[in-house]
């Protein structure tokens, strides 16, 4: 019954998280989009008014023209509409659904003793960590380096560097998957932080100004720009880490927080693209896409790098059999070039699987603990183990790439049971 509660948890967060992602990132796209596209009005009422760009659009059968004011509007307007509640929502939903997968489960999602050997509660309490002091030493860097000459560039830069660390140190840590996720986590705390602790409270402080007639201080505007433009650069890097949970050859090689940063560099360059094409094109200017180029060169260089390397038939695997394996491992028992025999399946099976799969402990309702429901569950455990190699998983039961093999050559033979 716990399993099945936690797996309704997961699934309405999950479905909760989607949603309000999708709220936010449309409207921060479109606040972007909409900065970098507007022209000088020319007409002399919006001029007088204070208006400081326009821009006609159409949408669905109607016709828009949204104004933006320099630093405020000279009084303050009804039905004022405030963007913040879909930040809220997607990051208490998304904490929720990390609760529930990750830190209720450490030993099992987070902990990979091959990687690093601790307490599940160490895990839980360092991932915490993280999450805090990304948003810390990030907001110190902002408010350190942000209004200094090439403020935005030093920025960048330092930001840059402190994500490759905190890349490497997660990924030193915790199990690939795990990592991934966090790192994502990471980055999306500090986009809601943006918005919780600088971007609404300085709206609210030159709303305030506004009604009781004060001058607007400009440095609010500035710094809630600074936070969203920050913003906007996180998103494709967040989205890609929080994707990258379904395809297990991404995390799990040798040196996977560089595939991290590269994956996210990429999302970055090609968000920057998006960001310059919008300002060319308002001022008519050539389109640089060279960012997007730079972009798309280092994801095909990551494709190159993470080419399955030519597997090797040989007459037979037992060289391969971990140090103490039992005698019916797969890994001893000979598979050969030639067809696959179901007993040699059925001892990877034994081996690697059943402890989480078993008549005993059906987890998420699958057990191999017969033949029938074997081939009952070739194709996913061709999927699960084979093509996207997510289970076992953190490889807890240290499954060989030959036995990883073993069962693709099964499975591609038709899954026989005799």
């Amino acid at each position: 019954m716990e399993s099945y509660l936690l797996d309704w948890a997961n699934l309405l967060l999950r479905w909760t998280h989607v949603i309000t992602a999708i709220a936010w990132i449309g409207a921060s796209f479109y606040f972007v989009f909409l900065d970098n596209s507007l022209t000088k009005p020319t007409s002399p009422d919006l001029v007088e008014k204070g208006v400081d760009g326009e821009l006609w659009a159409v949408h669905g059968g109607g016709f828009y023209h949204p104004q933006k004011y320099l630093v405020a509007p000279k009084s303050m307007p009804e039905g004022l509409h405030w963007f913040y509640w879909e930040s809220y929502a997607t990051w208490l939903s998304g904490f929720g659904l990390f609760t529930v997968l990750y830190l209720f489960n450490a030993g099992t999602f987070m902990v990979d003793k091959q990687v690093h050997d601790w307490t599940p509660g160490a895990a839980v309490g360092t991932a915490l960590g993280f999450l805090v002091a990304f948003w810390l030493v990030y907001d110190t860097i902002c408010r350190t380096f942000g209004r200094k000459k090439n403020g935005d560039a030093i920025v960048g830069g330092i930001i840059f560097v402190f994500v490759v660390f905190a890349a490497w140190l997660a990924c030193q840590l915790y199990a690939g998957r795990a990592a991934f996720l966090l790192v994502g986590a990471m980055l999306a705390t500090s986009m809601s932080a943006n918005v919780f602790f600088w971007i609404i409270p300085g709206q609210r402080k030159v709303v305030a100004q506004l009604k009781a007639g004060q001058p607007v201080d400009p440095i609010y505007g500035w710094r809630a720009k600074q936070r969203s433009v920050h913003n906007t650069y996180f998103t494709l890097p967040v989205l890609f880490a929080m994707l990258s949970n379904h395809y297990g050859w991404l995390y799990s090689g040798e040196n996977n927080w560089v595939v991290l940063v590269l994956m996210m560099l990429t999302g970055a360059l090609i968000r920057q693209s998006f960001v310059a094409r919008h300002k060319a094109m308002v001022h008519g200017k050539r389109v640089p896409w060279e960012y997007a180029g730079f972009g798309v060169a280092a994801l095909m260089g990551l494709i190159v790098y993470l080419v399955p390397k030519p597997e090797i038939e040989a007459p037979t695997i037992a060289s391969a059999a971990p140090v103490g394996a039992p005698a019916n491992s797969a890994a001893a028992v000979g598979a050969t070039a030639q067809n696959v025999s179901f007993e040699q399946v059925k001892g990877v099976v034994a081996q690697r699987c059943s402890m989480c799969h078993s008549a005993a402990m059906a987890s998420k309702g699958i057990s191999f603990d017969s033949p029938d429901s074997i081939k009952r569950h070739a194709q996913q455990m061709y999927q699960q183990a084979v093509v996207l190699k997510l289970m076992p998983l953190n490889n807890a039961t240290q499954i060989t790439p030959d036995e990883r093999n073993l069962i693709k050559r099964w499975y591609e033979e038709g899954a026989p049971t005799n």
